[in-house]
This record gives C-alpha cells, sequence and structure tokens, in this order.
C-alpha cells in the first residue's frame, strides 16, 4: 500500500494543502509525528474533529526506534504520517522514506510551508542563508557546542545562520533511560533567551561572536500571534518572545540594503506582530 507524508504547515489544520486534506480522507490509519516539531494553533483534538477521524500520535521512541511498526501498516494500509511544516525539513522523515522505498512501500510526499521558507517574513533574503543549526538544550553534563562553529562558518562568509530551538515533547530523562522507565519529562520548547545565553556561555571560551552580533528573534511564526524583533544579542535577551515556537536568525556581518530596512523596522519592537515595513 502506501506511506504518504503530509506536511502541515505552520499556524492551524487550515493550512494544509487540498491534496494533504485529500490523502488524509483517503488514508486508513493517520499518524501525527510530535517529535520534531508541532503545530502552533490547534491541538490533535481539533485535527480529530477537522478531518473526522482519530489520530495516533508518534513521539521520538515510535519515530526513531520503531519506525518499523509504522513501515509494516504501511504495507498492507494507506498510512498518512502528519508533520509540522514541510515533511522534509527533518532527516528523520527522509530516512523513513527510504527505509519504506526499500521495503516496496510506495511513498507519496505533499509539501508545505516550513520556517525554512517562512523565516523570509523577516525581509532576510533566502539565497544569503548558510548551513541551518539546531541548537539543544544544554544538561548538567552534557554542552554540545557545534551550532556555534558553524554559525561563525557561515558569518566569514558572510550568510545568515537560521538557529532552530530545541523542543522536547515525550522525552525521558537520562535516569529513566537507564533503568528503562517509561517515565516521561514535562514538554520543554527552547526560548529565544534561552538560546543567547547558550551561545554567549560557549562564546566566553571561543569569543567569536559577541553581545552587539546582529540577530532576529522570531516566535510563532506563520499563526496569527507571530512576532518577529531584530537587535543585538544582548537586546533580544531581555525581549518576551511569548508562548512557543520560537526561532531565531544570526545575521550575517553586512546586510543587503533591503535586508537593512527590515532590520531597522523590527530593531526593539518587543510588543511587534508581523506587519508590512
Amino acid at each position: 500500500m502506501t506511506l504518504t507524508l503530509v506536511g502541515l504547515g505552520l499556524g492551524e489544520v487550515q493550512d494544509i494543502t487540498l491534496r494533504g486534506l485529500k490523502a488524509v480522507q483517503q488514508a486508513d490509519t493517520v499518524i501525527l509525528e510530535i517529535y520534531t516539531s508541532t503545530l502552533i494553533d490547534s491541538t490533535v483534538e481539533e485535527l480529530e474533529a477537522f478531518f473526522e477521524k482519530p489520530i495516533r500520535q508518534a513521539d521520538r521512541i515510535s519515530i526513531e526506534e520503531q519506525a518499523d511498526v509504522i513501515l509494516n501498516e504501511a504495507q498492507h494500509k494507506s498510512v498518512a504520517l502528519l508533520v509540522a511544516g514541510d515533511p522534509l525539513s527533518a532527516t528523520t522523515h527522509c530516512d523513513i522514506c527510504l527505509r519504506a522505498e526499500k521495503a516496496g512501500v510506495q511513498v507519496e510526499v505533499i509539501h508545505n510551508a516550513s520556517i525554512i521558507n517562512a523565516i523570509g517574513r523577516t525581509g532576510l533574503q533566502l539565497y544569503r542563508f548558510g548551513e541551518v543549526v539546531s541548537i539543544p538544550f544544554f544538561e548538567k553534563n552534557w554542552t554540545p557546542d557545534s551550532f556555534y562553529d558553524k554559525i561563525v562558518k557561515n558569518r566569514n562568509a558572510n550568510l545568515h545562520t537560521l538557529c532552530l530551538l530545541d523542543i522536547k515533547v515525550r522525552e525521558r530523562s537520562v535516569e529513566n533511560l537507564m533503568a528503562n522507565k517509561m517515565i516521561f519529562e514535562p514538554p520543554r520548547y527552547m526560548t529565544v533567551n534561552v538560546a543567547i545565553e547558550q551561545i554567549q556561555q560557549v562564546d566566553q571560551t571561543k569569543q567569536q561572536i559577541n553581545n552587539s552580533t546582529r540577530a532576529f528573534g522570531v516566535a510563532r511564526l506563520g499563526s496569527k500571534t507571530a512576532k518577529i524583533v531584530a537587535g543585538t544579542l544582548d537586546q533580544l535577551k531581555n525581549v518576551q518572545f511569548g508562548e512557543p515556537l520560537h526561532s531565531m536568525v544570526i545575521c550575517a556581518p553586512k546586510l543587503h540594503d533591503i535586508e537593512e530596512e527590515y532590520f531597522n523596522h523590527y530593531a526593539q519592537k518587543t510588543n511587534h506582530t508581523e506587519t508590512e515595513p
């Protein structure tokens, strides 16, 4: 049978494409992936009411460790895997597609808007972005900082850096993992403020991104309550961006004239929701 990856877009259930809606309506099984991202303005219950179908949720374990369950199901049923944003923005989903095709399952991908293209709402030109980085939560004994080096590499090439901020949904603590206990931590969503604190923590040693480096803090992009603020890292660290999801852009050292205009428009607008300059 088939496995259809359906992008839901960024905001609410109505953002699904017509092709995506048809695929969900025709599917025998509908699964919502809640590991890599989440819809900002719609709950699972609202999705079920809109599609008039039950929806099974899939967390990190279901997607990374038990993907065979989904693939086995897709060999004799039509399965729709719903993904916030665009289905192939995360490498996890690319892996599932490849494994499905190797298993003889027909794969269809229905694309939608994602943070990677919607970030153009900041006014920064998309072709001037370098490698996208993910900033993970620092833990007591784990402070990975490879994202910092990638930001520096992009800035050395005069490129912007889109920073995807960590989310943890149905995650287990190290202690529970080691004890093989299925006890989950409360959901956590990294804020722009925490991301900046971690960048500045790494910078104490590497000293290549200073507090006056310019950036954009972005919250709930694609929703009616989207918030975009531009400023230095020190300025943005004190801005309240509100509810998740958050992301940020570390700007290239030199901006294009139009980018400068957008930066100035969004600069230090702590209560600003998106409008055209």
